[in-house]
């Protein structure tokens, strides 16, 4: 009895976890997807056509020709995604991310969303721990 409660208990909770994933999150679980598989189309069709990319780096609010011109090429360097942490309000979503670049270096940055229709309309970048992210020019 005690193994048939304990299986329904793992069951519920891994139902409750997975269930707790809204739109906006796997549009951007895809995104980065996208980057761990070095696919554009991937990327590409997580983003509306009124995209925008902004960072410190000196990126204000590109749109998406200018973004895979000067970000995409960094993918060659994008290795893993880890999701730390996730805040969504409505078409709105911040998330602390965690990168591991080719080389094992880890990169921390906190990421802001808005959305459109499910797709990412805007994304801010704001650069943490590990900066200088290969490929970037930066040291």
């Amino acid at each position: 009895m005690k193994r048939i409660a304990f299986t329904l208990l793992i069951c519920m909770a891994a139902t409750y976890s997975f269930a707790q994933v809204t739109q906006n999150e796997k549009t951007v679980m895809t995104f980065y997807s996208g980057f761990e598989h070095h696919n554009w189309n991937t990327v590409a069709a997580q983003l509306a056509p009124e995209f925008t990319f902004s960072s410190a780096a000196g990126d204000d609010h590109i749109p998406i020709p200018v973004f895979r011109t000067r970000c995409w090429p960094t993918n060659k360097h994008f290795q893993k995604a880890r999701f730390v942490q996730w805040a969504e309000n409505g078409d709105k979503l911040f998330l602390v991310i965690e990168m591991t670049t080719t080389d094992n270096k880890i990169i921390r940055n906190v990421d802001y969303y808005t959305f459109k229709g499910g797709k990412m309309a805007s994304m801010e970048c704001y650069f943490g721990t590990g900066g200088g992210y290969p490929g970037n020019g930066k040291k």
